[in-house]
This record gives C-alpha cells, sequence and structure tokens, in this order.
C-alpha cells in the first residue's frame, strides 16, 4: 500500500497518494416545498385544470416518497415570466436568464459552507471540477464560480455539463484523478442544478414531465478533495480508493434530454430500473476486485447510492439482497430533498457521516464501501472509497 501516516482524529491510516474527501457543503434556494402542498399549487401557478392529471400527480406525489424539496422556482419569478407556464411558448432565453444566476450563486454558497467546514484558504484551492445540467453559456459556470468565490485567477477549471444524475459522481472521479496526479493540489467539486429549465405546464402528451414535478428538486453541494492530507490541520472524511466509469450498449435512449425553444425536456424509459438493476452487480464486483474484497458479501460494506427514485433504490436493494438499513442514508437523502440530479450524492454522504457517528459508538460501521450513480448513456460511476472517521 505503500507509506502511510495517520491523520489526527482519524483512527484509520491513510494510503500516501490516494485521494480523499476532506470537507463537503451544500446550499439551497429559499423555496421550501412541502409534498402534501405541491399538487394545488403548481396546477394553480399553471393555470390548469385537468382532474385527471391532477389525481395522476397526486398519486407519483406519493409513490416517491420525497417530503420536501427547496426549488428556485417562485411566484416572483412566475410573475416577471408568465411565458415558462404557457404551453409551447418559447422560453429558452429567458430560462437561461434564470437558471445561469441562480446555479451561480447556489454553488457560492455551497462552496462557502465548505471550505469553512475544511479550514483551508482559498488560496490552497488549485482546481475547480464544475457540474451542472442547468445552464448553458461561454463562459460557464466554472469561472463565475472562481469568480465569485474570489479564486486566484491562475486556478485550474474543469467543466462537466449535462451528465444528469451520474454527474456528482463523475465529478468525483475527475477530481480524484486531478488530485493524485497534482501532488499537494486541493480541488473544489461544485455541482448546481434548478428544475427552472425544464419547468412546463402539465400535458397528457408528456406524462413523463409529471415524475419530474413529483420527484425533482433544486441545490447545490460542494467538496474539497485532496491526497496526503495535512495532518495538522485537514480532517479526511473518505479515502477514494478506484473508481469506474461503464456505459450499458444500446441504451443511450433510455434517459433521453433536449434543450429545446421550450427548455429541456426529459424522458425516461420505463425499463430504467430493470436495466440498472441486470448490470449493478457486475459493476460492483468489478469495483470490489480492486481490493479483493470478497465478491457477493455487499452488507460488509457501506453504500452511498444516487437516489433517482424509489424504483431504483428498490431494485439495486433486491438485486445485491442488501439489508433495509443500508440505503438508509439515500432513502433520506431522498425523503429530504428529492432528486437533486448531480448534488444529491454529496446529501446521501452527509447523512452517511452523520450515521456512521451514530453507528460507531453502538459497535462499529464498515470501513469499505460504495459511492453509485446511474445517469444519461446509461452510464455507470461507481467509486471503491474507505470511511475515515473516527
Amino acid at each position: 500500500m505503500g507509506d502511510e501516516g495517520i491523520v489526527r482524529g482519524v483512527t484509520k491510516q491513510v494510503t500516501a497518494g490516494k485521494a480523499t474527501i476532506l470537507a463537503l457543503g451544500k446550499a439551497f434556494p429559499h423555496q421550501l416545498v412541502m409534498q402534501e402542498y405541491l399538487v394545488d399549487g403548481y396546477f394553480r401557478d399553471t393555470n390548469c385544470d385537468n382532474p385527471e392529471l391532477k389525481q395522476k400527480l397526486a398519486r407519483l406525489c406519493k409513490t416517491t416518497t420525497v417530503k420536501t424539496r427547496y426549488v428556485v422556482m417562485n411566484e416572483e419569478i412566475l410573475k416577471k415570466y408568465p411565458e415558462l407556464a404557457v404551453e409551447g411558448a418559447s422560453t429558452v432565453k429567458q430560462r437561461l436568464e434564470i437558471c445561469n444566476e441562480a446555479v451561480t450563486q447556489m454553488a457560492i454558497e455551497a462552496s462557502q459552507v465548505c471550505i469553512k467546514n475544511w479550514g483551508g484558504s482559498l488560496s490552497d484551492i488549485t482546481h475547480v471540477v464544475y457540474v451542472s445540467s442547468s445552464e448553458a453559456r461561454l463562459p460557464g459556470g466554472d469561472l463565475y464560480l472562481s469568480k465569485g468565490l474570489g479564486l486566484n485567477p491562475t486556478i485550474r477549471r474543469t467543466m462537466l455539463y449535462f451528465s444528469g444524475c451520474s454527474g456528482g459522481v463523475a465529478g468525483l472521479r475527475v477530481a480524484k484523478d486531478i488530485a493524485e496526479n497534482n501532488p499537494g493540489s486541493r480541488v473544489l467539486l461544485a455541482t448546481s442544478e434548478t428544475t427552472i429549465i425544464g419547468f412546463k405546464p402539465p400535458s397528457a402528451d408528456r406524462p413523463y414531465d409529471l415524475v419530474g414535478v413529483a420527484l425533482f428538486g433544486d441545490g447545490a453541494g460542494a467538496m474539497i478533495i485532496g491526497s496526503d492530507p495535512k495532518l495538522e490541520t485537514e480532517m479526511p472524511l473518505f479515502e477514494l480508493h478506484t473508481s469506474a466509469q461503464e456505459f450499458i450498449p444500446d441504451t443511450e435512449k433510455k434517459i433521453d434530454g433536449r434543450l429545446t425553444e421550450e427548455g429541456i425536456s426529459f424522458t425516461l424509459a420505463r425499463e430504467l430500473p430493470q436495466i440498472i438493476e441486470d448490470n449493478v452487480e457486475g459493476f460492483c464486483d468489478r469495483l470490489m476486485d480492486a481490493v479483493e474484497l470478497e465478491n457477493k458479501e455487499y452488507n460488509k460494506l457501506f453504500w452511498a447510492v444516487h437516489p433517482g427514485g424509489p424504483a431504483i433504490l428498490n431494485r439495486v436493494e433486491k438485486r445485491l439482497e442488501l439489508s433495509p438499513e443500508k440505503l438508509n442514508a439515500s432513502r433520506k437523502a431522498l425523503m429530504d430533498y428529492g432528486n437533486a440530479s448531480s448534488n444529491t450524492i454529496i446529501y446521501v454522504l452527509e447523512y452517511m457521516l452523520d450515521e456512521s457517528k451514530k453507528i460507531r459508538k453502538e459497535g462499529g460501521y464498515p470501513e469499505w464501501g460504495l459511492i453509485l450513480a446511474f445517469g444519461p448513456g446509461i452510464t455507470f460511476e461507481g467509486i471503491l472509497a474507505r470511511n475515515l472517521c473516527p
């Protein structure tokens, strides 16, 4: 394993040269949506009176398991841009005007929280990785984030656009590679998303839109990633041992997104949860092989899985025969924030840290685990990680 050092407050040895997550942070818009009030509010805001669609959305709101979400959309925005609630209106310009500003502000706020939790200074940050599927502009959000934080103009920036739900883990994979190949570097990973880019009035011709209304939320997340933590000042949370990315052949249309004059439109195939179930075991086994962990002993690991929806979590749990508590952090993130696309894995990891501290007092928590997400492609993103918290 190479030279190892003991980090202050950490009970496990940290592998020299391996990237670690040093801090987490999150931020949200001010508008909190309670799921129980969403249906009436959505149909009122879009001036729609279709009892059948309303009943369908009410059923979906119950099956998603979401209880609360944060959203950028509010009454003030709809008053300024009433055309956003008009079927077929050309509104991509207005949407991007709102989204570009909103995602930048949320990314700045999440990054500031993360940097405060880390304890380092802005001058210590050498790289930025920025992830979003909610904006489109040149220059990109990576520059506006760096400018908004007051980072040095020599900062090295990388953007990941339109990676969807797998974007958070994809960004973590890229940050890991940067940290491990640039000794002494500290990488700020920021993700930021808003559903305004795809907000539309209900339509019988677009039934999937109602799934999005019932499931998706807005927000931002941030991490600091670096290798060889400074023993006096940094507290590593997870070691990122091995990463993998894989697309499933001939599934590129199963998650389909198009940026049109009406904003972005998504369709998800009904068979998506089944495709994930059919392929998740082999993908996880290949990651576990990197350190010769016993395949099939999945319940000896911790699991940080992006909660694309309850059906996906249920299929992963079923295929891997996981104990119900293994996906507690994922289910709690979904319940509290909805599916916030690339951000959600950061919320899952935060809940996992809280959970691990609690469980350690009661007799231990798994050292090894997997961080997983599934996105357009269909693309699987995964990282084999070690929990380093005491």
